[in-house]
């Protein structure tokens, strides 16, 4: 911000002594008309359109001409006081004395002599001005360009050790990182392991299971074809037991009549007589 301060007071002080310069450029001519009207050089012609020129020559006016602009008609937009020279030192040295008054009575020479150098002692003045500013700002770029520079390198330096800082760190998270995967992988192979040991034994177990399932399913069928016989067995020793008991005093009867038939018959064998 500074710089750009500087760089916009130096334009601005360039362009106002220029314009100084250019407006005493137009006062020594219009000194030179009066003093030396041989010296005096006239503003150029206006030069006018084709078609004014064509209006002019059949009798018409030609247009009205512009006043010119600036500073008392001189064109010069830009005016800067004019101040004498001070050596620019860090002492600060006085400015020089002013020149000598001229005198109450000279002739048309003499005073046309000591305006013009007048003039041309403070035209000689803001150039020297000019210069010492130009070297001025030459100087201040330059250092400007390499402040610029060697901040720019500086910061290229710290941009770069911040990278290697940070790729060291890089390396070493990268390192950290492919050792949890290895241990990772080294642990998840020897738990497939332990799981692939797991299963064959769980495995040979439920070979094992159903094949004692496969047995016990046989021993099972075996079981209940013998449990069916054995309960038809006693379905058949129970319908006989309940005939028998159902039947059992009418049986007794029965034996009874036939026993006391025997024993009538026994007795008609032997003679007796029931008639």
């Amino acid at each position: 911000d500074q710089r750009k301060a500087e760089n916009e007071e130096y334009k601005s002080t360039m362009a106002q002594n220029s314009a100084a310069k250019e407006l005493l450029g137009v006062a020594k001519n219009r000194l030179q008309k009066f003093y030396n009207p041989k010296l005096h050089v006239e503003a150029p012609k206006r030069e006018i359109s084709a078609e004014d020129r064509i209006a002019v020559n059949m009798g018409g006016t030609p247009p009205p001409t512009e006043a010119p602009g600036g500073i008392a008609g001189t064109g010069v937009e830009v005016f800067a006081q004019v101040r004498a020279h001070a050596q620019r030192s860090e002492g600060g040295a006085a400015p020089p004395p002013p020149p000598e008054a001229v005198g109450a009575y000279m002739t048309k020479g003499q005073e046309s002599t000591g305006v013009l150098t007048l003039v041309d002692m403070l035209v000689a003045d803001l150039d020297k001005e000019m210069q010492e500013m130009d070297v001025e700002e030459k100087d201040a770029q330059n250092d400007y360009e390499k402040y610029v520079q060697d901040g720019v390198l500086t910061l290229v330096d710290m941009l770069v050790a911040d990278l290697d800082k940070e790729m060291q760190e890089m390396d070493v998270e990268e390192k950290d990182a492919q050792n949890d995967y290895e241990k990772y992988v080294q642990d998840s192979a020897d738990k497939r392991a332990q799981d692939s040991k797991s299963i064959d034994e769980k495995e040979s177990a439920k070979a094992d299971s159903e094949a004692a399932l496969g047995k016990a399913e046989l021993d099972k069928k075996s079981k209940v074809k013998e449990s069916y016989a054995t309960s038809m067995i006693l379905k058949d020793l129970h319908l006989e037991c309940d005939w028998l008991i159902s039947n059992f005093e009418m049986r007794k009867e029965a034996r009874v009549g036939e026993i006391d038939s025997l024993k009538k018959a026994k007795a008609i064998l032997s003679g007796a007589d029931f008639a």
